[in-house]
């Protein structure tokens, strides 16, 4: 696997470029922040840009996407949930800050859909809570959790879409059910593992 971890914009947001090493095709997951960062780094790793996958569409993870979409020409895929909201900036207002509108989704993704990289293989985990179609995707010993769940944290629900029960259930039905080794890629903050925040997290102990 071709991996590449960028922390990008005001908000510190993780953009996740990962492809594949026998057919050199990639995606890019919530491109936040930073076209050129994003574009030059694919462009370094020599890889073709076959989705832009988004976990959810607040703006600190699709501030990008309009520019990252021209160059690459990949298709956008979100969860069917999110197709309308993300197009929205009225959550985005609340922070004082504008962006390009982000074209529309090629692609709707449900739960338990799979998306092919040439060797690799994800399939997609539907997690409302932080927003209505908030997803996360799974490879192998590898899970990519948006603002799901985070090191020592849990995303906020203080925003439109947002609900905490919800979340609880997304992180307890469909997150700590993995394997402890899971290695858990966020939104934002350093990497963890199932098995870390499924012992310490203290939003998942109470």
């Amino acid at each position: 696997m071709i991996f590449k971890k960028l922390e990008v914009g005001p908000f510190a947001s993780n953009c996740y470029i990962v492809g594949s090493k026998t057919t050199r095709e990639g995606i890019i997951i919530d491109p936040g922040d930073e076209a050129d960062v994003i574009l030059n780094t694919v462009k370094d790793l020599e890889l073709k840009i076959k989705y832009i996958i988004l976990t959810h569409g607040h703006l600190d993870h699709i501030g990008a996407l309009k520019k990252v979409k021209e160059k690459t020409g990949a298709e956008i895929a979100l969860h069917t949930n999110e197709s309308e909201s993300f197009q929205n900036q009225t959550i985005n207002k609340l922070f004082g800050i504008s962006y390009p509108t982000p074209p529309p989704p090629d692609k709707l993704l449900n739960d338990g859909d799979k998306i092919d990289i040439g060797d690799l293989h994800f399939t997609v985990l539907h997690t409302p809570g932080h927003s209505l179609g908030g997803l996360c995707l799974i490879e192998k010993e590898i899970v990519f959790s948006g603002d799901t769940l985070f090191n020592s944290s849990i995303g906020r629900t203080d925003l439109p879409g947002g609900n905490y029960s919800q979340l609880i259930n997304s992180i307890n039905t469909k997150l700590m059910t993995l394997p402890d080794n899971t290695i858990v890629y966020p939104g934002h903050g350093p990497e963890t593992t199932i098995g870390a925040e499924r012992r310490s997290n203290p939003f998942l102990s109470i």
